[in-house]
């Protein structure tokens, strides 16, 4: 069930990833980070995976975000490399157990890509107050009483 005025999936993954930079990127003055994605038949999200770039056209694999597990990977959140950050993993965690609470584009297919560049400080206040407010509306959803 999608919850009224539902943050864009796209809009709160990279709010996480924004969110997540300083760890993930250790001070670098720049550098990019891009996340794909990729959609389950039903619809719903199958995996993510992130990458880091600090050295143009040098690619890291720093995390993994898995659904279900299978005899390549396991389910859940990994890191890689050396990769981590607590903020993501916790993030990361919320939205993919509770994706149905955000809205999809129509027009995605069964992939999707973000690059996120070194974020201003008013972007990281957005992205903040993004996950803040998804948080909040999700346990207020949940905490309504089921009507009968």
């Amino acid at each position: 069930m999608k919850l009224d005025s539902a943050q864009s999936l796209d809009r709160i993954l990279e709010s996480a990833v924004i969110l997540g930079w300083p760890d993930l990127m250790k001070g670098a003055k720049s550098g990019l980070l891009h996340l794909e994605y990729a959609f389950a038949p039903d619809s719903s999200l199958d995996y993510l995976k992130l990458w880091s770039s600090t050295v143009r056209g040098h690619w890291h694999l720093a995390c993994e975000y898995w659904m279900s597990a299978s005899a390549f990977h396991g389910k859940g959140i990994h890191f890689k490399d050396g990769f981590r950050s607590e903020g993501l993993t916790q993030t990361l965690e919320f939205v993919m157990q509770h994706q149905q609470a955000f809205s999809s584009s129509p027009d995605f297919g069964r992939t999707g890509l973000l690059q996120i560049q070194v974020p201003t400080e008013e972007e990281s206040t957005a992205a903040a107050k993004s996950v803040r407010e998804a948080l909040c509306r999700v346990d207020s959803f949940s905490a309504e009483p089921a009507i009968a």
